[in-house]
């Protein structure tokens, strides 16, 4: 059974744990000023800012370059805390080979086929990258650039602001763009992750967060017995480049129906199309809640072994599950941990993939005088 917070932090006292190491006042409800600090510099001499801050249980650690979440502690069932997302401890090696550890994703997340569109009757190539489709904003994505950092403290939040002004024809997107990222932590330990922007002439948006997580700790191993629900009756198959094929298919007798919890690895040895085409899950998922003006759920993740949970819930119409197929054992994170295939699951809401493409998807187009909104709450529990 989920224990609540309250429940979580007296097992923490228990163990030696103070609530100001929470990060909270005397009850952990109240949040302490975020702390920079340097953690390192580009090749050409730029700082690459920390921003620390912790409130009601939850420790975050997030990186001026790319907005990216270094590390994320929580408790277990016990109270002991571990970081529950992968990354690196140096901005060497987010530069040099980073499968999007952490990292805010835009212009656009996912793909694009082949790095083309058109809007309006205008034709746009994309920088490609991913063969010769576009991933995840092209090979100088948001989460390759610099974002400037306000922290703030409101009430019993404590939080970020991240700002970017993408220039017109950036990576080949039309229009300029200002985005305002927030990352709050409420008294509660959730993690809020509101997008806003707003463009000058019409474009495309898909913002997104690009989190690993293994609830069981960083470098731990395999997620494959981690137990996954998702409310969605329909998915988008892909083709062999993992470009959607515009039809939204029943999960109903595949891999794909997570509507009843089950572990991630339940299936995904299952001889399948789709599996052999993405060399796991990495799909998305139609929720069946649609576009919400407030967050609704999403997934449930739990941990079986820490009791950790987590629990998503967002504006967006989409969810894309990845299951870390691609992570191969070349990359070594912030525990001295080797990283390989299935050591990390990815849980990105968003809008379709190659949405602009398909005209019979939700629509990602944005216009001036529009603004874009979306929401994402991460709410952890044990």
């Amino acid at each position: 059974m989920e224990t609540n917070r309250r429940t979580v932090l007296a097992a923490a006292a228990a163990a030696g744990i103070t609530a100001a190491s929470l990060g909270g006042t005397a009850h952990a409800t109240g949040g302490r000023t975020p702390v920079k600090s340097l953690f390192g510099k580009l090749a050409d001499g730029t700082k690459v800012y920390r921003w620390s801050l912790a409130n009601g249980g939850t420790k975050l650690k997030v990186l001026s370059y790319g907005g990216i979440v270094q590390s994320l502690e929580v408790p277990d069932r016990h109270g002991k805390y571990r970081n529950i997302s992968l990354g690196f401890d140096n901005i060497e090696d987010y530069v040099a080979s980073s499968p999007y550890f952490g990292a805010l994703i835009g212009r656009f997340g996912n793909r694009i086929a082949k790095g083309r569109f058109s809007l309006d009757g205008t034709a746009h190539q994309l920088s490609v990258n991913d063969g010769e489709n576009t991933l995840h904003g092209g090979a100088k994505g948001f989460d390759k650039r610099i974002w400037d950092v306000e922290p703030f403290t409101k009430g019993s939040d404590v939080g970020l602001h991240l700002h970017y002004t993408s220039i017109d024809g950036e990576q080949g997107f039309p229009g300029t763009l200002k985005v305002k990222v927030t990352y709050t932590l409420t008294r509660h330990g959730d993690w809020r992750i509101d997008y806003a922007a707003t463009t000058d002439k019409a474009t495309v948006v898909n913002l997104t967060s690009h989190v690993y997580w293994n609830l069981a700790g960083e470098g731990s191993g395999s997620i494959y017995d981690h137990e996954l629900k998702i409310p969605a009756a329909r998915y988008t198959p892909v083709d062999s480049g993992l470009i959607p094929t515009g039809e939204l298919a029943r999960v109903a007798g595949t891999p794909f129906d997570f509507r009843r919890t089950k572990t991630v690895g339940e299936d995904i040895r299952v001889a399948n199309q789709q599996l052999l085409y993405g060399k796991g899950i990495d799909h998305n998922w139609a929720l069946d809640k649609g576009i919400t003006a407030k967050p609704e759920h999403a997934a449930t993740l739990r941990d079986p072994s820490s009791g950790r949970t987590l629990k998503i819930a967002t504006t967006e119409p989409g969810l894309q599950f990845y299951s870390g197929n691609f992570l191969d054992g070349t990359l070594v994170g912030t525990g001295g941990h080797i990283y390989r295939q299935g050591d990390a699951l990815c849980l990105e809401t968003q809008h379709f993939p190659d949405s602009p493409n398909q005209p019979s998807f939700p629509s990602t187009t944005l216009r001036p005088g529009q603004a874009y909104r979306t929401s994402t709450v991460h709410t952890f529990g044990a």
